[in-house]
């Protein structure tokens, strides 16, 4: 089955839209079917502003409706427990929320950006999906991460080459509760390292502790930057360290 097959075989659909290349790349392909696709964004304590401005664009762009649907995972103790199964509890709150207003507005189905690519064995949120009956139409069709992106570049996406992004809640250690301050210092301190330069980092908070994972390449330039950057994130941290390993 084509990507075109599956848009032709379901004309209404709701989309789990984060502004990525995946979900991004999806929605290009659902408004050229002249499918009736409706892209939610669903924004909570665990994503940056810009995912959102990113969603904002491309959905403007490709002149798609987008709905932001406000939700806060916090609010849930096994959330902010943040145990091994914290992606299954959040995907489960999100999606329901997506659900909820996709059937209100009459979206019979809900599709995801999982690819093909992507390992569906070690992630507990892939449950969620299961469970909630949310199809993943990249992965139907076969489609990795590397075509995805070749074939967002044919067709004029910005989001491209976007690097892969996490959640925010991916940089505080398991087992570790998640409050609204460690989100928000991570997310300004990432902020500050993407306006110096830096790509497809991540920063990780283990106490008072910023761990910087990075690319290889990436390593020199972080090294001429060291004492810039211990400045602007001292106010955040007590200690900055470099993760040796980097991004693979």
């Amino acid at each position: 089955m084509t990507l075109r097959e599956f848009f032709s075989d379901h004309r209404s659909l709701a989309l789990a839209f984060s502004g990525g290349v995946d979900s991004s790349y999806l929605l290009y392909e659902g408004v050229a079917a002249g499918c009736d696709i409706c892209a939610y964004f669903v924004r909570s304590e665990f994503q940056p502003r810009f995912e959102l401005e990113d969603a904002m664009r491309l959905a403007d762009e490709l002149g798609a409706k987008l709905k932001i649907i406000e939700q806060s995972v916090l609010t849930d103790e096994k959330v902010r427990a943040n145990d091994s199964l914290r992606c299954y509890y959040c995907k489960t709150r999100v999606f329901s929320a997506i659900a909820e207003q996709a059937q209100a507005d009459g979206y019979p189905l809900i599709i995801d950006g999982t690819n093909a690519s992507d390992d569906v064995s070690d992630r507990p949120g892939m449950r969620a999906l299961r469970e909630l009956s949310v199809r993943s139409p990249l992965r139907e069709c076969g489609l990795g991460k590397e075509e995805i992106r070749e074939l967002s570049r044919k067709a004029g996406l910005f989001t491209w080459d976007k690097p892969s992004y996490a959640c925010l809640a991916t940089r505080i250690a398991s087992g570790t509760e998640i409050t609204v301050p460690d989100l928000e210092i991570t997310e300004t301190a990432e902020g500050i390292l993407a306006g110096m330069g830096f790509r497809d980092f991540r920063i990780r908070k283990s106490g008072g502790t910023a761990k910087i994972q990075l690319r290889e390449e990436q390593i020199p330039m972080l090294l001429r930057e060291r004492k810039e950057i211990l400045e602007k994130l001292g106010p955040y941290y007590d200690s900055v360290t470099l993760d040796l390993e980097g991004r693979s």
